[in-house]
């Protein structure tokens, strides 16, 4: 199919670039193939063609009518297929068979400070097991481009099984005096993880399952699946590849942005107490804006709806926290913010994303350190990644190298494209 395009079709434009492009970062472009999800403005992410709604409805769960598991929304990402039960249940246990941690793993996160932040101990972990990589033992004795593949996926399955172990390691350290709990093998992908890291609560378990199904992918533009797929382009083994992304998910215009929501609902909450009225909250958020600050968890890059993982994330919070404060408080901001923000008239997307939710369903299951979270993100966005990854190899994709130009030429351009 990729021969057939670029032999038919290889000449066929795709839009014009303009200057407000290359000075607004890229938006808009299209540049890149990613084959594992497509991100539609008004619909959201759909998932080989499957929305959130969709994945719900065919992905296997662990519990009758419950949540999807991740594995399932993994085998989707890697195939283009809807697995089977039976499927599933085979590709946790080829996960599990491939969890284990080097100790090294754990001395290297040890050998910095207790308070380093979770990102930055997470990313030294998945840097540790590098040492790990089958693509680079491959590539260093030397094999043929068409196989390039294969140890990229042994590399990504292997890295994906053991971030859990990575993380909750983190996690303990950080929070709990160093305090780990071992993982218990009857258990799948995310309900180990939230055992590993303290939560046993039957419906934290089918939190963790939906946190991690629908934070898998994003296309291809956001930063962290973009920096996995740039390094990646340059031969880069996967978990050098994954690292950069995560160095990119760590930054508060992107996945640091649901430590940030919580910390500000909380403060309003703080500030206002629990029985905000919607005319209170309106004041508040006027208030907020006028002072320069944006409202987190609102507005995104490429959607100009309501974001559907916020939706499925709040369809679970009225089936299981309804009483919430928080949830309560999340939802007046859902009844006030986007009426205020088109109002104000300069953002394009007024709806609330991801990020606006995540944050208040977790600390409801007692997972309330916010600057954790972003980890959590991490985990699971290392199934788009890593699926894609195996894709790029699969497919031959060249080193990414687009054109940059200077100011100065931009200006002479105009000015000759002007006369």
């Amino acid at each position: 199919r990729l021969k057939k395009l670029k032999s038919e079709h290889g000449k066929v434009q795709l839009g014009n670039i303009t200057v407000d492009m290359v000075l607004g970062g890229m938006r808009g472009m299209t540049g890149m193939l990613w084959e594992t999800s497509l991100l539609d403005p008004e619909e959201g992410i759909r998932f080989r063609g499957l929305s959130i709604p969709e994945c719900q409805k065919v992905l296997p769960t662990a519990v009758k009518g419950g949540e999807p598991l991740p594995e399932g929304l993994l085998w989707l990402l890697l195939t283009g297929k809807v697995p089977t039960k039976e499927q599933v249940d085979a590709l946790s246990k080829d996960l599990l068979s491939r969890s284990t941690v080097p100790g090294y793993v754990y001395k290297a996160i040890d050998a910095l400070p207790v308070t380093a932040h979770p990102m930055t101990q997470f990313t030294t972990g998945v840097m540790a097991l590098q040492v790990e990589s089958e693509f680079a033992k491959a590539y260093d004795k030397g094999m043929p481009k068409s196989k390039f593949w294969e140890p990229t996926y042994e590399d990504c399955l292997n890295l994906i099984a053991r971030l859990p172990q990575v993380a909750s390691y983190v996690y303990r350290r950080i929070f709990k005096d160093g305090k780990t709990i071992a993982a218990d093998n009857s258990l799948d992908y995310a309900a180990n993880f939230s055992h590993m890291l303290g939560f046993d609560d039957p419906k934290m378990l089918e939190l963790m399952r939906l946190y991690i199904t629908i934070h898998t992918d994003h296309e291809g533009g956001n930063v962290s699946a973009h920096t996995g797929h740039l390094v990646g382009s340059a031969l880069s083994d996967p978990y050098l590849s994954f690292a950069a992304a995560l160095n990119g998910l760590a930054g508060p215009l992107h996945g640091l942005a649901n430590q940030e929501v919580l910390l500000w609902i909380k403060s309003v909450m703080e500030e206002t107490g629990s029985n905000i009225t919607t005319d209170q909250l309106k004041e508040y958020v006027w208030k907020t804006l006028k002072s320069g600050k944006v409202v987190p968890g609102y507005g995104h890059g490429a959607l100009r709806d309501t974001d559907p993982r916020y939706s499925c994330q709040r369809e679970f919070a009225l089936k299981h926290l309804p009483e919430d404060p928080l949830f309560q408080l999340v939802s007046k901001l859902y009844e006030v913010v986007p009426g205020i923000l088109t109002e104000l008239g300069k953002v394009k997307n007024p709806w609330p994303n991801v990020d606006a939710h995540s944050g208040v369903l977790l600390n409801h299951f007692g997972l309330v350190e916010a600057r954790y979270h972003t980890v959590l993100f991490g985990v699971s966005r290392s199934m788009g990644i890593g699926s894609q990854l195996i894709w790029d190899r699969a497919l031959g994709l060249p080193l990414e190298r687009p054109k940059s130009v200077t100011m100065e030429w931009l200006g002479n351009h105009c000015k000759k494209v002007a006369a």
